[in-house]
């Protein structure tokens, strides 16, 4: 969960002693490392798991904190979004029945939220990225009220100084600007803790980087962002840009996001991570540190390494190294899977788990020195492929191989894990339950990735765009209570969404963002022929920047054509016949708003701006009745 007594430091000198102290923390691991500190001989494993809160209308419901506050669970915390949890599990031994034992304590967890949702008349939702979150949700309104998260945000905020554009294509493209690494909350993730041996640290270091791309692969769950089909797994794309404080340059210079995979093999030990880190990345946030790393370890006592671990925090690799102190008070070593989706279902999760775990200790006894087998540019390859494309992708495995995701986690990587999970002594029931479901992934080619795709592109042609994802939810919420694995679902009609909510509709959630439009300089024949080759009724006139300026109908066209006859020597442009004095709404306008306001005014058309008066969609009566007309057919149905 991170360490929580964090703050932005209020000046040079409160920083330099926090940078004092990470120093000195570096030091400490150091010396507990040369001189057999660490505990050894024994494996175990550890979770953290990321939820989602939804209303009744399957939208984010920001209650997070009204939760807490009726109950004082040690292992529910905030997140940095109000409407997002997590649950930190118990550590366990790596043996026997282990993995059964951490479903049956995820579910029980789970299961007591849910319990105190049903209070909100709220749900929680396992998913990478809430299909149904709309960018207005990512305001600072939402940011969870703790000084850690509200530091963090002014850390990154001072450091960038300035809106950045995010781009995330696949089958859709996500093209916006934002201005608040808020949009990291639109990530949830399933974290899986595995504690190494000092001396097995590189090896198995190199493995985690080695297996992360048919991990992504077997297990993407993040397709979707604001109702667009980008990514299998699009929280790569998106965590790497939400919180990117680099700022763009002239020259050709190479700066690391703070969100990476890595850029070489580990040669030496985990401190080589700790020290690139720090060397690579300012520190963010300070802590009001008391403890003395190095006389601590002079009097023989094993140091929290405050500073370390805060610094750690910041830094977002997607195999991240962790220091800790065991329940015996010895320190130890782990490494955190955070490429892990949260979902689609805890069997789902518990197979990803299995997976990855079966496949560190399998391939470490297969192969030790991965380096000697693969080059780091391969595995890097492989990440990015995976990310983008999930089981579509191929990649390049030892010896050169190419395999396909599919053939490779079937006939490579599923016999591996399931060797490295023998020989940890894992119940045999539980092996074959759990990697039976990365087997019918692989051999039905179908993720939460692809499912979530499948069912929107089907549902998107049923209906209008906000009913598609409140739909695609309610399935998931719905599947996820049944419990069966992804590979097993079916997908949804849009009649079977019980009840759809429009009380609360936004105009953003339903308005057109694909538009054609013009400038006050164009000619009206052109005007004339872009609304009659794509059949609309309204064109938005914007300058080169995007704000808009103007609005012609095809009333507005009807005459025009009229006063030509009488002057068809003249030039007509668009600013000569365009309407100027425009009724407009914001994207967080609500529906019956704007509804009333087309009607005040007698108008059937309302474009939609920003703050700066841009123009990012824009609203018709078309759109009102293909709503009414759903909720008609729902009444018809009753």
């Amino acid at each position: 969960m991170g360490v929580q007594t964090v703050s932005l430091a209020q000046n040079e000198e409160q920083m330099q002693h926090f940078v004092r102290h990470l120093l000195k923390d570096v030091k400490a691991i150091e010396y507990m490392l040369e001189n057999d500190w660490f505990d050894t001989g024994i494996t175990r494993i550890g979770a953290e798991q990321e939820m989602c809160i939804v209303n009744q209308a399957y939208k984010p419901a920001p209650i997070a904190m009204d939760v807490l506050e009726k109950q004082n669970y040690s292992w529910l915390e905030t997140e940095l979004a109000r409407f997002n949890l997590e649950t930190n599990l118990i550590p366990r031994e790596f043996h026997s029945d282990c993995l059964n034992k951490m479903e049956e304590e995820l579910q029980g967890y789970i299961n007591i939220v849910q319990s105190h949702l049903d209070d909100f008349d709220a749900k929680v939702v396992l998913t990478g990225i809430l299909p149904t979150l709309k960018k207005s949700d990512l305001g600072f309104h939402n940011l969870t009220p703790k000084k850690r998260y509200k530091a963090l945000m002014d850390a990154l905020g001072m450091m960038r100084g300035e809106a950045y554009d995010l781009r995330i294509a696949g089958i859709d493209e996500l093209l916006m600007k934002h201005d608040t690494a808020l949009l990291e909350a639109c990530n949830t993730s399933f974290q899986v803790h595995l504690q190494i041996d000092p001396d097995d640290f590189v090896d198995m270091y190199n493995i985690a980087q080695t297996v992360a791309a048919p991990c992504i692969a077997a297990a993407a769950n993040s397709p979707m962002l604001f109702g667009k089909r980008l990514w299998h797994e699009t929280r790569i794309a998106l965590f790497q840009q939400s919180i990117d404080n680099r700022i763009s340059q002239h020259h050709v210079r190479e700066k690391s996001p703070r969100v990476f995979f890595g850029h070489q093999w580990l040669k030496n030990s985990i401190l080589d991570i700790y020290k690139d880190d720090i060397a690579r990345f300012r520190v963010l946030l300070s802590s009001d540190v008391q403890e003395d790393a190095m006389e601590l370890i002079k009097a023989g006592k094993v140091p929290k390494l405050r500073s370390l671990q805060v610094h750690n925090s910041t830094v977002y690799r997607w195999n991240r190294p962790c220091y800790g102190i065991s329940a015996n008070g010895k320190p130890h070593l782990r490494i955190e899977n955070r490429v892990l989706a949260s979902g689609p279902t805890v069997i789902d999760e518990m197979a990803n788990t299995t997976f990855w775990l079966g496949m560190m200790k399998g391939m470490h006894k297969h192969y030790g020195n991965i380096t000697k087998h693969l080059g780091f540019e391969d595995v890097s390859d492989n990440f990015l492929k995976a990310a983008r494309t999930g089981m579509d992708s191929k990649f390049t495995w030892i010896n050169d191989k190419k395999y396909s995701a599919s053939d490779l986690i079937l006939n490579e990587l599923l016999p591996i894990a399931r060797e490295g999970l023998e020989d940890n002594n894992i119940n045999k029931d539980d092996i074959d339950r759990y990697l039976s479901v990365i087997e019918g992934r692989a051999k039905s080619q179908t993720t939460g990735a692809r499912w979530i795709m499948r069912t929107y592109t089907k549902l998107i042609k049923e209906t209008g765009k906000d009913e598609a994802l409140s739909t695609l939810t309610a399935a998931i919420v719905e599947n996820q209570i049944k419990g069966n694995p992804v590979h097993e679902w079916k997908i949804p009609s849009v009649d079977d969404l019980k009840e759809y909510r429009t009380n609360k509709l936004t105009v953003e959630e339903v308005m057109e963002t694909e538009l054609f439009s013009v400038h006050k300089n164009d000619i009206v024949e052109l005007v004339a022929s872009v609304m009659e080759w794509h059949n609309v009724r309204y064109m938005p006139v914007e300058n080169e920047s995007g704000q808009l300026q103007g609005l012609i109908s095809s009333d507005t066209l009807l005459s025009y054509f009229s006063k030509r006859q009488n002057n068809e020597e003249k030039t007509w442009l668009v600013e000569d016949i365009m309407v100027k004095n425009l009724v407009t709404v914001r994207p967080e306008t609500l529906i019956t708003e704007a509804i009333h306001l087309m009607q005040e005014n007698g108008i059937g058309c309302l474009p939609v701006i920003n703050e700066g008066n841009i123009l990012v969609g824009i609203i018709t009566e078309m759109n009102f009745l293909k709503i009414s007309n759903r909720l008609s057919k729902r009444l018809d149905q009753k």
